[in-house]
């Protein structure tokens, strides 16, 4: 029974390997926890502050060699008065028997429309990544065709952006995996049609509301399958004293051409920024008919923004950070 399990995960976690893995970065709901960075590079330095975030994701919790995801990440601006913004990601990610680590560098460039009343800003991002794929045969057993080692490969990544904000309005549009390249084990490159193009736009409203509210939505695209994957979000915040409490509401859907890959999830957030501290919890669970656990997936993340400066002009928060200077 144990050897038809491992076998069982050995299919599923390599099927979405193949799919998957060489996107380089995973596209979760991250960007709900003010970490819209890990999606769209044009968002490196786009705000008042510097932002630090580290993430922690296990899904399938209680199945053994459960996807299990790792970032560290860094945006900022060059300077106080510079236009142009850097960021770094580093990454674990972990899919059964399969893993990827990666470091992703990131070059962008912000160039403000106006200085009126309401915040105006046209932003280009470009990343470059270099990711370490292993698979784990040593455990494998029962199958003499399968050898017992480490098998290792890598390749390099590029993706490019563009995002526009006016006041509470934000969107943004990505290309991901344009120079994707794989280095197989007889040390060819190998060319990989893997583009995912991505829309995401928000807008902040209710200043003079109890509570402020921001309904968002990211549209997918992924050349390759064809598989289109769209979110619908709602979040909203509330400011108590030095603190400000937060919650969104994910859903998403697959439509895919094979009905197998058309699933759907549904993500509560909640959070808390406390001076220049955010932290937050994301809980994630797939409510198709055919399911293989019922535990969902869980997220932790930390963050700390540092070098705050006073807002330009009225903005949504991913622009201006909610308190304080460190």
């Amino acid at each position: 029974m144990k050897f038809i399990f491992r076998l069982l995960l050995l299919f599923v976690c390599t099927f979405s390997f193949k799919s998957y893995a060489q996107e380089t970065l995973p596209i979760y709901q991250d960007y709900l926890s003010d970490n819209v960075y890990l999606v769209h590079p044009s968002a490196a330095g786009i705000g008042n502050s510097s932002k630090l975030r580290l993430t922690a994701r296990q899904q399938w919790a209680g199945i053994p060699n459960a996807p299990s995801l790792q970032t560290l990440s860094f945006h900022t601006r060059f300077g106080e008065y510079s236009n142009a913004g850097y960021g770094l990601v580093l990454f674990n990610d972990k899919n059964g028997f399969h893993s990827q680590k990666g470091i992703q560098g990131t070059y962008a460039y912000h160039l403000p429309m106006g200085n009126g009343k309401y915040f105006n800003q046209l932003s280009f991002g470009l990343s470059f990544t270099f990711v370490q794929n292993q698979s784990d045969q040593r455990t494998f057993t029962g199958d003499r065709a399968v050898a017992a080692i480490v098998q290792s490969t890598s390749y390099y990544n590029a993706d490019f952006g563009v995002a526009y904000h006016y006041g509470g309005l934000s969107s943004y549009f990505t290309v991901k995996n344009l120079l994707l390249t794989a280095k197989n084990n007889l040390n060819v490159q190998e060319n990989l049609d893997l583009r995912n193009y991505i829309f995401s736009a928000g807008y902040y409203f209710g200043e003079d509301l109890f509570a402020q509210f921001e309904p968002s939505i990211m549209l997918q695209f992924r050349e390759g399958t064809g598989e289109r994957i769209a979110d619908i979000n709602l979040k909203a915040y509330k400011n108590i004293s030095e603190s400000q409490l937060w919650a969104a509401l994910s859903y998403r859907r697959s439509f895919d051409a094979n009905a197998i890959q058309n699933a759907e999830f549904i993500t509560p957030v909640i959070g808390l920024n406390y001076k220049n501290w955010m932290f937050s919890y994301t809980y994630t669970s797939q409510i198709n008919e055919v399911v293989l656990t019922n535990t969902g997936f869980h997220q932790v993340s930390v963050g700390l923004n540092l070098w705050t400066r006073e807002p330009r002009a009225a903005a949504c928060p991913n622009i201006n950070s909610a308190f304080g200077r460190f």
